[in-house]
């Protein structure tokens, strides 16, 4: 019998990190199953007043809860595993992920109240995980990130390597280099589709080992032997935070880490092995007065300007613990992502305002990047040998580039597919193609609500922030058509009302014409009476300051 043509292809589909910097989800469902890679946030833009963070929108995979399988983590970044306390509140999913990945997302969970406990599973590089009709295979890479891994999965009609986030690091702090071998033994069997990393697929040459900023630290340290260092990095770089500590010892400095993701992170490190801490190296943040400034180095969160962050805090005399001045010295150890740089310039000017110097030598490199750069991009897909090529993790003009790598290594143009949220790649043995979509988007999460915020409510936001809001009060007997009390006026963010008194009268007296006219000609309809109240003052406010400040009637009946 002839297989369900809905059951003899292989659904390929983002419901994040297409398009877009972070919020990485990707789905791959073939018949009755489904599986997820990643669970990642986003960050909002300029234009999201108030939003904390972003997460997918994952309606289909809730109407199709019964055929998830698992959700499969290639490593701990937030933009990686941030959205699964959320997704955790609608989807029930095991979850499979290496130690540290685990690890990281085990102590994020104890934060959030979940309807249920979830179910974490641990795996080690080299295992494979069947999960309904597909076997995911962990294979190591290199990243920012310790036990980072890229995923090869095993499906009805062929493979799927998803690299995740990497880079060909022949260095390593921990040692352990790339798996080659299997990705290039996974080449010779054949596989399907790559879905490559293109982060950094615009970039020439190879990305810097990280052993680079440790030789480069060394330097900065050997340099200002009378300063006290503070160093800020990404927190999840573990392998970055184990050079500093090291770098430290050897120039006998205590090392204290202050800023909560840092101390989450690390503390998770330490206790499953991940990094190796000298004797009586580490001290607490509040032992820090007892030792000499030039004994210490300080590792910090901050690097890109966040406002709650600790180095934030350290630059505008907000930290409770930590006071900065010219006996300091901070390290930014770490890349602007675009649409930071106007924060991270503000920090920047408070510190020297402070007689604090701030290294930013971008001769001298004290950041690399965890991502691949055009030749180790072409170099994983000269070793998968991938039949179609689907470019993942990037905005537009990332994805177009790595395009044009794929295409460099021989690649046929008609099998490189740039896709986009929800867009559906369907596959099987011999063929790929776009067929048809699935909801997608971003969902807000403003504090504890979870797509609460829409577009009408971000809207008002952007009305409130540009114009303000004036709110006119006023009570009225219907029965009687007269007005009781009121018109009051209440401006919020339009003008300073001690200083616009002719105008606000005016405005009022407006009101009180509008309300009366209304009641005279028997209109008793509430949003009536308030429509016409907001349309006058509307008009005379435009006519007279060129403005469009929100106006909000509240007419109470006695």
């Amino acid at each position: 019998m002839a297989k369900n043509k809905s059951t003899s292809k292989l659904k390929v589909f983002a419901l994040g990190g297409l398009n877009e910097v972070g919020k990485n989800m990707y789905v791959l469902e073939y018949g009755n199953d489904i599986i997820i890679i990643e669970c990642g946030i986003g960050f909002p833009d300029e234009e999201m007043l108030g939003i904390d963070l972003v997460i997918p929108d994952v309606s289909y995979l809730e109407k199709n809860q019964d055929k998830i399988r698992g959700i499969f983590l290639t490593h701990g970044h937030e933009d990686h595993i941030g959205a699964i306390p959320y997704v955790l509140r609608i989807l029930n999913a095991p979850i499979y992920g290496t130690r540290l990945t685990i690890g990281i997302l085990r102590n994020k969970l104890e934060e959030h109240r979940l309807p249920r406990k979830p179910d974490l599973n641990t795996v080690s590089v080299g295992d494979v995980v069947k999960a309904g009709g597909f076997s995911i295979e962990f294979i190591r890479v290199n990243h920012s990130i310790a036990d980072a891994c890229a995923l090869a999965i095993k499906t009805p009609v062929g493979t799927v390597v998803h690299t995740g986030d990497f880079k060909l690091d022949i260095t390593p702090i921990d040692g352990e280099i790339m798996d080659i071998p299997r990705l290039g033994e996974l080449g010779k069997e054949g596989v399907l589709l790559l879905m490559c990393d293109s982060t950094n697929a615009e970039r020439k040459g190879y990305t810097p080992s990280e052993r680079v900023v440790g030789e480069n630290l060394e330097g900065i340290f050997m340099m200002n032997p009378d300063k006290r260092i503070v160093i800020a990095t990404f927190s999840s770089n573990v392998h970055r935070v184990q050079q500093i500590i090291d770098t430290s010892a050897r120039f006998n400095r205590k090392v204290a880490i202050t800023g909560r993701s840092m101390l989450n992170i690390v503390t998770a490190a330490v206790e499953l092995g991940y990094m190796k801490v000298p004797r009586g190296a580490l001290i607490d943040i509040n032992d820090i007065k007892r030792y000499p400034m030039e004994q210490l180095t300080i590792v910090t969160t901050g690097t890109q300007g966040e406002p709650m962050s600790a180095l934030y805090r350290m630059a505008f005399s907000e930290h409770d613990k930590v006071e900065l001045g010219p006996t300091d010295l901070v390290v930014i150890s770490a890349s602007a992502i675009p649409g930071n740089e106007k924060l991270i310039d503000k920090i920047i000017n408070e510190l020297c305002k402070r007689g604090v110097d701030v290294f930013r030598d971008t001769s001298i490199e004290i950041h690399v990047s965890g991502h691949a750069c055009k030749e180790e991009l072409k170099l994983m897909m000269a070793l998968t040998k991938p039949k179609f090529v689907m470019p993942i993790h990037g905005e537009y003009r990332h994805l177009a580039a790595n395009r044009e790598n794929a295409i460099d290594v021989g690649i046929s143009e008609e099998h490189i597919f740039i896709s986009d949220l929800g867009l559906i790649l369907e596959l099987d043995e011999n063929s790929c193609k776009f067929n048809g979509t699935v909801p997608s988007g971003k969902v807000l999460v403003d504090g504890y609500g979870i797509g609460d915020v829409g577009n009408i409510v971000l809207r008002d936001r952007r009305h409130l922030s540009k114009d303000g809001l004036i709110v006119v009060v006023a009570t009225v007997s219907i029965d009687e058509r007269m007005i009781l009390s009121g018109p009051d006026i209440v401006s919020r963010g339009f003008v300073y009302v001690r200083e616009a008194d002719e105008l606000m009268n005016q405005v009022k007296v407006l009101a009180r014409d509008a309300l009366q006219d209304s009641l005279d000609h028997n209109v008793t309809d509430w949003t009536q009476l308030k429509t016409r109240m907001k349309d006058d003052l509307a008009k005379f406010l435009f006519n007279r300051t060129k403005r469009n400040p929100m106006i909000l009637p509240v007419v109470m009946n006695i």
